[in-house]
């Protein structure tokens, strides 16, 4: 019995219930029935906390409630025992066999196990990296890499249709100090002020002139000034750009769509939507600026559109771009955004709410700094960009599937430090390595078995799952579903992972008191039969959960 059918039974029968005239509620009283691990284990398989819901309302107090449905739920077959605890929770423990169909059901559900319908219909564009084209990525890009592409996982495997955007910078000063700084590279001269530096810089600015060389085109190096600058700014950035989309693809994380923010100042994009808030009095002027009353939606302050000089600031871009995801289609748009972006969180839904959509169709996440620690020492490894560590660094020491998991298994909203020493070793200690070798060890199981002769399609009962093990196992295994809902109602993925290290514990306790293949002259029995479903239907939570986070799930390690 799942979760999800346990649920349901318990709605039966308190249905069952206001039917008979024992409990004194209507249908439409019933909530959502929740199930959950008790915290004890000897307590029980399940425990639910529904007669503290529902008592109040049927006028009488929780551990009353609790005695009437007990004594339904004692009837149902599948349940071995229902007893009420403390103020009014209910434990149930369900017969071995209504608790050991569980592993037969996830195998036949694969990849699908854990699979949700929430979020069908809706469209949600996940804009999430965004670093300036003017760079490598760097450590916090890289942890929005494998959180935001974690995160779209999670709202694909829950019915979302996800388009993943990255928001291609192309437009303001930053651009102009990086071609400036191209340029400088190549003229011998020092790094302009607020330009860019490392080693990076010389390898763009000697392609750009290559490039030029080869097809004939007259020495940028002999041009004037202004146009230099123009020629290294198309040229170096899009040669910059192609290195980020590069390692972007490397590092597993696949975008829907590229989108250039200087395509809504040239489409005119950002003077119509300007245009219309005049309109509708959403801006105002004042001090020889226009202002987006974004106070009259719960900002701090009303934030400054048109400045002074008469140039747009960067919220009119932001609020174009609004407009530009909802026009695509999109029904909800999440942001993430670095630590230094706290403050765009009530203006972008000013912003949506002055163009008079839901201010609720914006989300916006922050997420914290990430260090990388050896021997207890911050570390600053990056050749190519001087003291700014990049993706490919990390990817470099530890490979895709640990720097992935280490950056995805803590909320994003926590500064993480990061041990190269501990991500590097293939220990116990390790989390990756933990889950990936309890996978691997799951399909090891699986092939000894093979050879043993022993075959899921020769037999299952689900009633000889009876070992304490066993119980434990699959009590974790049928959380999975749980554990996702979570991980996409409140958009933290790292629930997933810290999930995928209980599978992986409970999963080499079992290992360690129970046999799929039989001792020496043993013979092999439905037990051993049936043990090879829990084994594969472990496999498969850890293959699924892994998948989420983007990280490969090996048979052999």
């Amino acid at each position: 019995m799942t979760p999800e059918e346990l649920s349901a039974t318990i709605a039966v029968c308190i249905e069952e219930g206001i039917a008979a005239g024992e409990i004194a509620l209507t249908n439409e009283d019933i909530v959502e029935v929740r199930v959950e691990r008790p915290k004890v284990r000897e307590h029980g398989d399940w425990s639910t906390n529904v007669a503290m819901q529902l008592a109040k309302k049927a006028g009488t107090n929780p551990r009353a409630f609790a005695e009437l449905l007990v004594a339904r739920l004692a009837t149902v077959e599948g349940i071995d025992a229902a007893e009420i605890a403390g103020p009014g929770f209910i434990n149930i423990r369900l017969a071995a066999g209504a608790a050991g169909e569980l592993a037969r059901s996830i195998v036949h559900a694969g990849a699908d196990y854990g699979r949700g319908e929430t979020l069908a219909g809706t469209h949600i564009n996940v804009e999430f990296v965004s670093a300036n084209p003017t760079g490598p990525i760097h450590l916090g890009g890289t942890r929005w890499a494998a959180v935001g592409d974690s995160l779209s996982r999670l709202l694909e495997f829950h019915g979302a249709k996800v388009t993943r955007e990255y928001y291609f910078n192309d437009h303001g000063v930053q651009i102009d100090n990086f071609a400036a700084s191209l340029l400088a590279f190549l003229k011998g001269e020092d790094t302009p002020e607020n330009g860019y530096g490392g080693a990076y810089i010389g390898e763009i600015a000697n392609e750009v002139l290559q490039g030029a060389m080869e097809t004939g085109e007259d020495d940028p190096l002999e041009l004037p000034r202004e146009e230099a600058l123009e020629f290294f700014r198309a040229r170096g950035v899009h040669l910059m750009f192609d290195q980020v989309k590069e390692s972007l693809e490397n590092f597993g994380v696949h975008f829907d769509v590229f989108f250039h923010e200087n395509s809504l100042h040239e489409s005119g994009k950002v003077d119509k939507a300007l245009k219309e808030l005049k309109a509708s009095g959403a801006l105002y002027e004042a001090d020889g600026a226009w202002w987006l009353k974004s106070t009259d939606h719960g900002d701090e302050k009303d934030r400054v559109v048109i400045k002074s000089d008469g140039n747009a600031a960067y919220i009119a871009g932001d609020i174009a771009y609004i407009r530009d995801k909802h026009e695509r289609g999109a029904d909800l748009c999440i942001y993430l955004l670095g630590a230094d972006h706290h403050g765009y969180i009530a203006r972008l839904k000013a912003a949506a709410a002055a163009l008079g959509f839901d201010p609720d169709s914006v989300e916006v996440i922050i997420g914290q700094m990430v260090n990388l620690v050896k021997d207890g020492t911050p570390v600053r490894m990056s050749k190519r960009a001087g003291t700014v560590v990049t993706m490919e660094d990390l990817v470099d020491v530890v490979g895709v599937d640990a720097a992935r998991y280490a950056l995805a298994r803590s909320s994003a909203d926590a500064t993480l430090d990061i041990d190269l020493d501990l991500l590097a070793s293939a220990t116990n200690a390790n989390p990756v390595f933990y889950v990936q070798y309890a996978h691997a060890r799951t399909a090891g199981v699986a092939r000894n078995a093979a050879e043993y002769g022993i075959h899921r399609a020769d037999g299952f009962d689900a009633s000889l799952l009876t070992h304490e093990a066993d119980s434990a196992l699959l009590g974790i295994l049928g959380e999975f579903p749980r554990v996702v809902a979570q991980a996409v109602d409140f958009r933290e993925q790292h629930r997933v992972a810290r999930y995928l290290e209980e599978v992986a514990a409970a999963f080499n306790r079992w290992y360690d008191n129970t046999r799929v293949v039989p001792k020496g002259d043993e013979e092999v029995t439905d037990a051993h039969r049936t043990r090879l479903w829990l084994n594969d239907a472990t496999g498969q939570v850890l293959r699924n959960g892994l998948g989420l986070l983007g990280v490969g799930a090996p048979e052999r390690m």
